[in-house]
């Protein structure tokens, strides 16, 4: 006998968002990881302002699942349209990334 698949219903709360981000910037403890999501802007080449605007907690579990998600979608998405290149680090620049 084949269980019948869990139905799922979704639903967005009053205060919902759709929201662009080029910044995301991660911190983990042992409990939890973080991810802060925001803007970069950069109008002169010394000098980049981040204007985060949406923190979110998620378990180990959780982050796992959407590193998981993520890595698959974007295999999905480079066999449709092309691999994605990332900007290579200028020498000496170190710095975070975002």
């Amino acid at each position: 006998m084949n269980p019948q698949p869990t139905k799922v219903n979704v639903a967005h709360t009053a205060d919902y968002k759709e929201s662009y981000a080029n910044s995301v910037q991660v911190r983990v403890n042992l409990w939890d990881f973080f991810l802060m999501f925001g803007t970069i802007q950069q109008s002169v080449p010394d000098e980049v302002n981040i204007t985060n605007f949406q923190g979110i907690y998620l378990s180990p579990q959780q982050a796992k699942a959407l590193a998981n998600l993520l890595n698959q979608n974007l295999q999905q998405y480079e066999a449709a349209f092309g691999v994605i290149q990332l900007e290579p680090l200028k020498p000496g620049a170190g710095g975070p990334i975002h």
